[in-house]
């Protein structure tokens, strides 16, 4: 009987009322976060695809910068751990994909500039 006192007395009281309401904004700031998480990730996977389908079909990578995907690459794997990490699948599938296309970018950066031959 007194815990159902109490229970009643907590569920009319303000302090539940806040209570839910703050669950709520929680809830909905939680949804905004991965909307936000889903478009990001879409934009830098569809602003990257093309640059590594170009590269990959064409094979010139005269106008690539090394640095600049050795660093890429060293990013994207950082992002991809913290996503493992922290269970974000936005986080994991997109940077596993540009992970994945600049080790890609790379090898064929590396073959154009040191192995081929002229």
């Amino acid at each position: 009987m007194w815990n159902l006192l109490c229970i009643g007395f907590f569920l009319n009281s303000p302090f539940y009322s806040y209570l839910c309401g703050a669950l709520l904004i929680n809830q909905t700031m939680e949804s905004l976060f991965d909307i936000c998480g889903l478009v990001g990730s879409i934009g830098l996977v569809l602003g990257y695809l093309p640059q590594a389908i170009q590269t990959i079909r064409t094979r010139n990578t005269d106008g690539i910068s090394l640095p600049g995907f050795i660093m890429m690459a060293v990013g994207s794997f950082g992002f991809l751990t913290q996503g493992l990490i922290s269970a974000n699948y936005y986080i994991m599938l997109t940077n596993f994909i540009t992970f994945v296309c600049s080790v890609i970018i790379f090898g064929i950066k590396m073959y154009n500039d040191y192995f081929k031959k002229p």
